[in-house]
């Protein structure tokens, strides 16, 4: 992945953890409050937000950390969208998948931590 496509893609990633936050906090209100489920949109959106600028950071190096990269945009994907959508419609089961998610999220950490260095570089 060249440093281009990562910068765009943290970038989306970014964009999306503002928009969804938005949404939550105007759109989605009512719904949150029928449910209460808002405490759960809250966290999909901090989480996404902060990995959010992981991805930044990582698209900004000189050689883009593939590897870590991939695991905290899975992870985002998963853990964030399992909680949006457990937060949206209230479907309990959706909360099975959100550890996949954040397995992924501590993985990324985890390669940036004690990977090879161009793993994590």
């Amino acid at each position: 992945m060249n440093s281009t496509l990562a910068l765009r893609i943290a970038a989306l990633t970014g964009f999306l953890a503002v928009a969804m936050g938005a949404f939550g906090a105007h759109a989605l209100k009512v719904t949150f409050l029928e449910n209460g489920q808002g405490h759960v949109w809250e966290t999909a959106a901090h989480y996404h937000l902060v990995h959010a600028v992981v991805l930044l950071v990582l698209a900004l190096r000189k050689e883009v950390a593939r590897l870590p990269f991939a695991l905290f945009l899975a992870g985002i994907t998963i853990f964030s969208g399992s909680l949006y959508l457990l937060a949206a419609t209230n479907v309990r089961w959706l909360g099975a998948i959100t550890p996949i998610g954040g397995l992924c999220l501590l993985a990324g950490w985890l390669v940036l931590a004690f990977g090879r260095p161009s793993a994590a570089s």
